[in-house]
C-alpha cells in the first residue's frame, strides 16, 4: 500500500513539473493556466494527504507565477490569492475523500480476512462459483481436498469433479451425477460418492445463491468427507446383523421347549402359568425384534427381493386394525377404518402388510386412552393414499426430522417409559420406497400424528 500510494505521488509530482515546462517551452501560461495544474495537486491531496496536497498547491501557484513572468503575463493578486485559494480547498477536499476511501478500504480487508479466516477453519471444503459455474472463493479444506483427489486445477468445478470420474465407484452413476449437476445449476442437492482406491466417502452439497434481482447468480459447493461415519454405519450393521444371527438359536430352542410346556400348561398353578404366559409375550417379544434387525440389515445390503403384484390396500388395512384390535380394546383406543374403494395397488403383499402393522401398531400404542386411530385409504389418481392419523401423545417439532431414522425414540415415548425399538418408521419408510412411494410424517405435540404414505396403482390395463 505504502508502495503504491508513493509511486502515484511521484507520477502526479512528475505531471506537475511537465505541465510547467510545457508552459515554458511554449509560454502558454496564459492558456493553460493554473487550471492546469488541478488534477495533479487533487491526485497528490487524494494519496498523501492534505499537507501533501497543499505543498503541491503551492509548489503549482509557484510554477505558474515563474511561468506568467516569463511569458510577460500580468498577474493581480487578487487572480493569484483566488486560484491558490481553489488549489488548496481541491487539495483538501481530495486528502478528506482518500482518508475517506483508505479507511473504507481497510474496513473491506478486515471483513474480508475475517470471513476468510472463519470459512478457511471449517473442516469442510466451501466454494462460491458464479451461474456458469467458475470458482470465485474457495477454503483451504476444498483446495486441499481437490489436490488429494487429484482434480485438475482449471476448469469449472463440474468439470473438475468429471475430470476424477474413472476413479469413483460406480462411475458411471457418479458421471451421470456430474453431468445432471451442470445441467441444472439452480437446484440445491447432496450427493455421496466413494474414492475406489482409497475408500475414502465424500458428501457434497449443493445450493443455488440468489442475485440482487432474486434470479440465480452463482452457486455454493460444499464437500465434506464422511469415511469415518460410513465406516460406523458398517460396523453397526455388521453387528446387527451378528446379534440378530446369534439371538436366533436360543430363540428357536425357547420356543421349541415353550410348546412342550404348552401340553402340560393344564397341570400348572395359576402363578405357574402366569409366568409361562410371561415367557411367550417376551419370546414374542424378541422374535419380533430380530425380525426388525434382520429386515434392517437386508434392507441396508440390499437384498429385500419384492413379489409385485394386485393388493387390495383396504383389506390389508382392515386386518391390520383386528389385529391389534384386542390391545387397542384395553387401552381403550377407537380403531376406525375409511376407504373409498381405491384401485389396487402395485406392490408386495407382505411388505406392505409389514409396513401397515408397523404404522397401526405405532398408532395404537402412543395413544392414550379415549383417543382414536384412523386409517384411511384413498385413490389419487394414479396412486393409491394410505393415512393414518392419531390422536396420541405426538412428538416435538426439533424431532420430527429424526423420525425415520434408525433406533431413533422419541423424547415423549423415553419420558413414558413405552417399549419400542425406534426401528418402525424406519422400516416401513424403506420398504415404501422400495415400492417407488412415499412416506410424509407431520405431528403435533399433544395433539397427534399422522402418517401418509402413497403407493404407486396398478396400470390400468
Amino acid at each position: 500500500m505504502l508502495h503504491r500510494r508513493h509511486f502515484v505521488t511521484f507520477v502526479a509530482a512528475g505531471a506537475i513539473a511537465a505541465t510547467w515546462g510545457l508552459m515554458l517551452a511554449f509560454s502558454w501560461s496564459a492558456t493553460l493556466g493554473v487550471i492546469a495544474f488541478a488534477p495533479w495537486v487533487a491526485l497528490i491531496g487524494l494519496d498523501a494527504g492534505g499537507l501533501a496536497g497543499i505543498a503541491a498547491s503551492a509548489v503549482a501557484i509557484t510554477a505558474w507565477l515563474v511561468a506568467a513572468r516569463a511569458d510577460s503575463v500580468s498577474i493581480g493578486n487578487v487572480q493569484v490569492a483566488v486560484r491558490s485559494g481553489s488549489l488548496v480547498v481541491l487539495a483538501l477536499g481530495s486528502a478528506f475523500v482518500g482518508r475517506r476511501l483508505r479507511t473504507s478500504e481497510a474496513a473491506q480487508r478486515a471483513v474480508a480476512s475475517l470471513q476468510s479466516a472463519l470459512i478457511d477453519a471449517t473442516l469442510d471444503g466451501i466454494c462460491l462459483t458464479d451461474a456458469n459455474g467458475a470458482i470465485l472463493i474457495s477454503n483451504k479444506p476444498l483446495r486441499r481436498l481437490t489436490v488429494e483427489l487429484g482434480m485438475p486445477h482449471v476448469g469449472t468445478v463440474p468439470e473438475r469433479l468429471l475430470a476424477i470420474a474413472d476413479t469413483i465407484v460406480e462411475s458411471e452413476r457418479y458421471r451421470t451425477r456430474m453431468l445432471e449437476l451442470g445441467d441444472a445449476p439452480g437446484n440445491a442437492s447432496i450427493d455421496e460418492f466413494e474414492v475406489a482406491d482409497t475408500s475414502r466417502v465424500f458428501r457434497g452439497y449443493t445450493a443455488p445463491v440468489a442475485g440482487p434481482n432474486g434470479g440465480f447468480s452463482g452457486r455454493i459447493w460444499t464437500l465434506r468427507e464422511v469415511t469415518a461415519d460410513r465406516e460406523l454405519d458398517r460396523m453397526r450393521d455388521a453387528f446387527v446383523a451378528t446379534v440378530s444371527h446369534e439371538l436366533r438359536t436360543p430363540l428357536t430352542s425357547i420356543s421349541g421347549f415353550l410348546e412342550m410346556m404348552q401340553d402340560e400348561e393344564e397341570g400348572l398353578d395359576e402363578t405357574g402359568r402366569q409366568y409361562l404366559d410371561v415367557i411367550r409375550r417376551s419370546t414374542e417379544r424378541l422374535y419380533s425384534l430380530v425380525e426388525d434387525l434382520l429386515l434392517v440389515a437386508q434392507i441396508e445390503a440390499k437384498r429385500v427381493d419384492l413379489s409385485l403384484g394386485d393388493v387390495d390396500v383396504t383389506e390389508l388395512a382392515a386386518r391390520a386394525v383386528e389385529a391389534v384390535r384386542p390391545i387397542a380394546d384395553e387401552r381403550g383406543v377407537i380403531l376406525d377404518v375409511v376407504s373409498d374403494h381405491p384401485p389396487a395397488a402395485h406392490a408386495d403383499r407382505i411388505r406392505l402388510m409389514q409396513v401397515l402393522d408397523n404404522l397401526v401398531s405405532n398408532a395404537v400404542k402412543f395413544t392414550d386412552e379415549g383417543g382414536t386411530v384412523t386409517v384411511t385409504v384413498n385413490g389419487i389418481g394414479d396412486a393409491v393414499e394410505l393415512v393414518v392419523a392419531d390422536t396420541g401423545i405426538g412428538v416435538s417439532a426439533d424431532e420430527q426430522g429424526q423420525v425415520f431414522s434408525r433406533f431413533f425414540r422419541a423424547s415423549t415415548a423415553t419420558k413414558r417409559a413405552i417399549p419400542g425399538t425406534g426401528l418402525g418408521l424406519a422400516i416401513s419408510r424403506a420398504l415404501v420406497e422400495q415400492h417407488g412411494g412415499s412416506i410424509a410424517f407431520a405431528s403435533r405435540e399433544g395433539e397427534g400424528t399422522t402418517v401418509t404414505v402413497r403407493l404407486p396403482a396398478t396400470p390400468k390395463r
